[in-house]
């Protein structure tokens, strides 16, 4: 019975210590992502996707959230995106604005912890209407030219996503070369018909956050009825990414789910 105590009482600091350590250990990935009905002008287009910050609580969440704007401001990307969950805290959004200024005007929408929306209890709304530093879509859709393309994205609110009267449906602009949906929540492609959108984004589930392995699967603490909680999916609405995230929440600790910035590369689909 000692020896069990002592093997516990060793590995319960050791295992908190790695959890720690994983929540600031970025990985920067790049993805080809095939995108059906993509027009030619715009094959390559590089696209930044970062989520859920969760600025404001110690966590190393911050180191990650750091180096993955480096990493963006260093590759330039000809669009970066950002899926909600950006503060925990008021006190994180002097850095959150000033890393937003590094990203150039980048498209933003707000998660659920941005409204107050949240069992965590070390969480608070911090004011994010006004967000001069980017282009904050709230149930709007923002178009723009890129390489001689119209590119419309449009960006769900995380209240009226919550509130169930959403009708994410009506951001896809028909005329649109590229169109491209922004949404805190994954499950919006649930709202979506056949064909919506080229692209959706998604961040909110963490990859897990606390993931426990074991062969051929594993198990997500943090969303366990959550089917699609990483990467990239070739669904009927469109080809869904779902971004791991940069931060946490409830607990400052990642387990085999490490914070990603990613960036994808559209490709155009071959059927």
């Amino acid at each position: 019975m000692l020896v069990v105590a002592a093997v516990v009482a060793v590995l319960c600091p050791t295992v908190l210590l790695y959890g720690w350590f994983e929540a600031g250990w970025l990985r920067r990935r790049i993805l080809d992502v095939e995108v059906p009905g993509l027009p030619s002008d715009l094959e390559g287009v590089r696209i930044a996707h970062l989520s859920d910050f969760h600025l404001g609580p110690p966590s190393r969440g911050r180191v990650a959230t750091e180096r993955a704007v480096a990493w963006v401001e260093e590759r330039r990307p000809d669009i970066v995106c950002i899926t909600g969950d950006l503060l925990s805290h008021p006190r994180g959004e002097k850095l959150f604005r000033s890393l937003l200024r590094r990203l150039g005007h980048p498209y933003v929408v707000l998660g659920n912890h941005d409204v107050a929306v949240t069992r965590d209890p070390f969480s608070r709304r911090a004011e994010l209407d006004d967000l001069r530093e980017a282009v904050l879509l709230r149930d709007e859709v923002a178009s723009f030219e890129l390489r001689g393309a119209n590119v419309s994205i449009g960006g769900v609110d995380p209240v009226s996503f919550q509130q169930r009267t959403a009708r994410p449906e009506g951001l896809a602009a028909p005329a649109a070369d590229l169109r491209i949906l922004l949404c805190h929540f994954p499950d919006v492609v649930r709202l979506l018909p056949p064909g919506a959108f080229h692209l959706i984004l998604a961040g909110h589930l963490h990859a897990g956050q606390i993931v426990i392995p074991y062969p051929g699967g594993k198990v997500t603490l943090a969303h366990p009825r959550a089917r699609l909680v990483e990467g990239v999916h070739r669904l009927p609405a469109g080809t869904l990414h779902v971004s791991p995230g940069l931060g946490t929440t409830l607990v400052p600790f990642r387990f085999f789910a490490r914070p990603e910035v990613t960036e994808l590369v559209l490709t155009q689909a071959v059927d």
